[in-house]
């Protein structure tokens, strides 16, 4: 597995009222709301996107119910790794069930055009193997068209 760049970063979040005002507030960080009680900033460099990720929705997307389920540490974080390409991410799912990481999701398109997987890092973060097409660019500035 080669990964390309970190993909996106930022808290999970229980407490929206605190959250706002410790990352937006405090620290001053502009959030977008692109879909409701999603924040996100995807012009910071370092990263691709930082965003706030409310508990609920990582483990909707991740579980398929806004539960996290009790047996699994309640994360603190998320991370996702992104790679060259889409048929990439199936590959890294492989590579990391080998070593013994507990895949969460398997590899699979998003509505959006995101290939996404999930595992949970011994720390509990939650950490996704992505291919996020609109963050590659090409050499001379341009992002790469979705496969």
């Amino acid at each position: 597995m080669k990964i390309q760049f970190v993909a996106g970063f930022g808290p999970i979040t229980r407490d929206e009222a605190a959250a706002e005002g410790f990352w937006a507030q405090s620290l001053g960080i502009p959030f977008d709301e692109p879909v409701p009680g999603y924040f996100t900033n995807d012009d910071l460099d370092g990263v691709k996107a930082f965003a706030r990720w409310p508990l609920t929705q990582a483990a909707e997307a991740t579980f398929g119910t806004t539960d996290w389920p009790s047996d699994l540490p309640v994360p603190q974080a998320w991370l996702e790794l992104d790679v060259a390409t889409a048929d990439d991410v199936a590959a890294a799912v492989g590579e990391l069930r080998a070593a013994g990481a507990r895949v969460l999701t398997e590899a699979h398109e998003e509505p959006w055009g995101q290939t996404t997987a999930r595992v949970q890092s011994p720390e509990g973060l939650l950490v996704g193997v992505t291919y996020t097409p609109w963050m590659h660019r090409e050499a001379g500035g341009e992002v790469t068209p979705v496969e």
